[in-house]
C-alpha cells in the first residue's frame, strides 16, 4: 500500500508546482520586441548627416580656381643718350660726370647733331604786323611807321601827328568820301580821322601813301593805345588795322 501511494503524492506535488509557475508567468510583463530595421535606418540617417556636414565644410574651405588679376606693365618710350669716347669726360670736365643734354633745334656749331630720339621743331614764323581783310576792289596793307613808332615817349599834353605808310592793294582808288577812321582805343588821345577830300590825297590802286591823324597826349602819365582802319564812301571798313601805342611821361 505504501509503494502505490508514493508516486501519486509525488505527482500531485509536481502538478501543484507547475500550476504555480504558470500563474507567475502569466502576470509578468512581456519583454519588448527589438526592431532591427528601425535601428539600421536611424544609423544610416545619422551617418549621411555627418558626411553631408563634412562635404559642406570642405566646399567652403576649398580655394577658388580663378587666378587673381595681374598688372600689365606699360611699355615706356626709350631715348637714346649721346655717347662719348672712352676715357673722355662727357661735359669736358671731371670724368664720370653726367652728360649735358641739349634740346636746341638749331646747331650752335658745325658738325653738331640734334639729340637722338627727338624731332626738331621748326622755328616759329615771324609775327605778322598787319592784317589784310578786304576784297579785290578794296584792300590795304601796312608798310611802315613814319612817325612815333610803338612805345614812343611823349610828354603830357603834347599835340602830335601819327603818320603811317600804307599801300592800296585793291583795284579801286581811294578818292573823295573815303576815310581813315578811328575804330577803337583810348579816347584820352583825342583821336581824329583822316578824310580824303582833296584830289592830292587820293590814292590809286597799287600806290603807296603816307596818311596821318592828329592826336594829343593825355595829361596823366601811362601807356595809351588806339587803332584806325580804312572806310569806303558807303561806310564799309576794309584792309589792315593801323595802330599807335605811346608812353606818356614827363
Amino acid at each position: 500500500m505504501l509503494v502505490r501511494q508514493f508516486p501519486r503524492r509525488t505527482l500531485l506535488l509536481l502538478l501543484a508546482a507547475t500550476l504555480s509557475l504558470s500563474a507567475c508567468s502569466m502576470g509578468a510583463t512581456p519583454a519588448p520586441t527589438v526592431d532591427v530595421n528601425a535601428i539600421n535606418t536611424a544609423a544610416v540617417a545619422t551617418a549621411m548627416g555627418q558626411i553631408s556636414a563634412q562635404l559642406t565644410q570642405t566646399a567652403l574651405a576649398a580655394p577658388t580656381n580663378t587666378p587673381p588679376p595681374t598688372d600689365t606693365p606699360l611699355s615706356l618710350a626709350t631715348v637714346a643718350l649721346p655717347t662719348t669716347a672712352a676715357g673722355a669726360s662727357p661735359t669736358g670736365g671731371v670724368s664720370g660726370a653726367l652728360p649735358t643734354l641739349s634740346f636746341n633745334t638749331t646747331p650752335s656749331a658745325p658738325n653738331t647733331t640734334p639729340l637722338a630720339g627727338f624731332t626738331p621743331i621748326s622755328s616759329p614764323a615771324a609775327p605778322v604786323s598787319t592784317t589784310v581783310l578786304g576784297d579785290a576792289c578794296h584792300n590795304s596793307v601796312y608798310v611802315a611807321d613814319v612817325t612815333y613808332p610803338d612805345n614812343s615817349t611823349i610828354k603830357p599834353g603834347t599835340d602830335f601827328e601819327k603818320i603811317w605808310r600804307i599801300q592800296n592793294t585793291g583795284t579801286c582808288p581811294w578818292d573823295e568820301g573815303y576815310t581813315l577812321a578811328f575804330v577803337s582805343g583810348d579816347q584820352a588821345l583825342d583821336p581824329t580821322s583822316f578824310e580824303f577830300t582833296r584830289s592830292a590825297d587820293f590814292v590809286s590802286a597799287g600806290e603807296t601813301a603816307d596818311i596821318g591823324v592828329d592826336l594829343t597826349a593825355p595829361l596823366a602819365e601811362g601807356t595809351y593805345f588806339a587803332q584806325w582802319r580804312m572806310q569806303t564812301d558807303s561806310g564799309v571798313f576794309f584792309g589792315t588795322y593801323l595802330t599807335i601805342s605811346i608812353v606818356v611821361q614827363k
